[in-house]
């Protein structure tokens, strides 16, 4: 399972936050930098693997963390593996569409 929030803004659109169950209110380290995978951010509402691919079929934002929410974006030709990051071990990336 993995949560999901959709942050709205007027001036910027959508913005697609999906993290994995267990990395939610956790800190990851990243050399100088911590990285809290917040509710606030990344919300309470379970989300499965068809919700998280047709979030992500129209998003132009989106922040990604976690081995099956980024499984899901790559399986889906949102996410390319070549730009996903480790931090902490852990698999992220972030879309932009212009």
């Amino acid at each position: 399972m993995m949560f999901l929030k959709v942050h709205r803004t007027p001036d910027a659109g959508e913005i697609v936050a999906v993290c994995d169950r267990e990395l939610l209110n956790t800190t990851l380290r990243h050399n100088d930098v911590d990285i809290h995978i917040s509710e606030s951010f990344y919300g309470t509402t379970p989300a499965d693997e068809e919700k998280v691919k047709a979030v992500l079929a129209t998003a132009s934002n989106a922040n990604l963390f976690g081995h099956r929410t980024i499984a899901v974006a790559i399986g889906c030709g949102a996410v390319d593996q070549g730009c996903v990051v480790l931090i902490a071990g852990v698999p992220h990336a972030q879309v932009f569409r212009i």
